[in-house]
């Protein structure tokens, strides 16, 4: 009995260690592993939050987006609740994904006609790479993934190591590099779905191209990620925009910083080319609408003295308003058939907030049932003498 016992003892433990060996070997096996495609290594209940900047997207203002991959469906496609934020505004959507490239699948995905521009800067961004790697992806040492679909396109290929730092964490990345009119670099890490870097430049013939798309990983986790509502954010002086082909920045400042209904602000907008030189002799429209679409100033033929125009407005009322600038010509240059705009969000603050008026009022009504609770308690303390 006692033989057999301790027989029965050292085949558990000689099959335990074949199991935990077994494990090892399978650990090392998967990590060894240096194919990477867009999608990799998605785990269902898990999150990713990213700031993403695309040209194509109310003219490269960044916005962040975070995607839940909350299951796979019977077919393997990600059901991925996803919601974007761009200036304090909450769009909220479900997205499916394709469990080979993490394309947007058009069945199951439902998303508000307002987010199709974010999903759009997902595609042109997150997912760009997934014409080159899908699944089963490519060698991260490959000597190339293949070549950009333009004339003079560079391969897009594997370029060494690097440990780059996000907010999102520190990563052993592999860069991921080609080269049109400048390096495009977008940097990926073995086993995780997305590249958790990029900074990749619009393709123009003349002069420094602006950014196309840039994004950082800011966030990552396990669990549904917490709600989150819109607020009303603040805009800050100065702002600036590129117009829609890049070749013009645009930039709005105003004073006083606070805008106020009732009181002039004076609006200075100034233009560069894409170079960030001063422009002089500008044409320009300057116009201002409300938040239902409803003009407030429409100014046409304004012409810069210098490098910037000035405009004064004064606003009735308060809440958020959008100033649109329209380049109608530089010097004796016309812009020809493309619209060189910038439209930029600004919010008008009532001289007492919604929310300061809510609590005035709060406390108006509080203090009678102070006052009276304070004498009752001076009834009460003094029939106990």
């Amino acid at each position: 009995m006692q033989v057999n016992k301790a027989m029965s003892i050292m085949m558990s433990l000689l099959v335990g260690s074949m199991i935990v060996a077994t494990a090892g070997l399978l650990k090392n096996a998967y990590a060894a592993d240096n194919n990477w495609y867009v999608g990799e290594g998605a785990q269902s209940n898990t999150y990713v939050t990213y700031q993403i900047q695309d040209f194509d997207v109310n003219n490269g203002r960044p916005f962040t987006l975070t995607i839940y991959f909350e299951k796979q469906d019977d077919r393997g496609d990600w059901i991925a609740p996803t919601y974007a934020i761009d200036q304090g505004t909450v769009f909220n959507g479900t997205l499916n994904l394709s469990s080979l490239d993490m394309s947007v699948l058009g069945k199951g995905t439902q998303i508000p006609k307002e987010m199709n521009p974010y999903v759009n800067g997902y595609k042109d961004s997150l997912d760009w790479l997934s014409a080159y790697v899908p699944k089963p992806g490519q060698s991260l040492s490959a000597p190339t993934w293949g070549k950009i679909a333009s004339i003079g396109g560079s391969p897009i290929a594997p370029s060494g190591n690097e440990k780059v730092t996000v907010q999102g964490g520190t990563f052993d990345t592999t860069k991921i590099v080609y080269h049109k009119s400048v390096d495009n670099v977008i940097w990926v890490v073995n086993e995780f779905p997305f590249p958790v870097k990029a900074l990749t430049y619009a393709d123009i013939t003349t002069g420094n191209p602006p950014i196309q798309y840039k994004f950082e990983l800011l966030a990552m986790g396990t669990g549904k990620p917490k709600e989150v509502t819109s607020v009303t954010e603040v805009p800050k002086p100065p702002l600036e925009q590129t117009t829609a082909t890049g070749r013009y920045f645009i930039d709005l400042n105003w004073t006083p910083a606070e805008i106020k209904p009732g009181a002039d602000t004076t609006f200075d907008v100034s233009f560069f080319d894409n170079a960030h030189r001063p422009i002089q002799s500008v044409a320009y429209n300057f116009k201002v609408t409300d938040s239902k679409g409803n003009p407030v100033v429409d100014l046409k033929n304004q012409f810069t003295q210098g490098t910037s125009g000035q405009q004064k407005v004064n606003f009735k009322d308060g809440g958020p308003f959008k100033v649109s600038v329209m380049i109608d010509a530089v010097g004796s240059s016309d812009p020809g058939n493309f619209v060189e705009n910038a439209d930029f969000n600004i919010v008008v603050t009532p001289e007492f907030p919604i929310a300061l008026v809510a609590a005035l009022a709060a406390l108006a009504m509080a203090i009678p049932i102070i006052a009276r609770t304070t004498r009752l308690k001076g009834v009460f303390a003094g029939g106990s003498n």
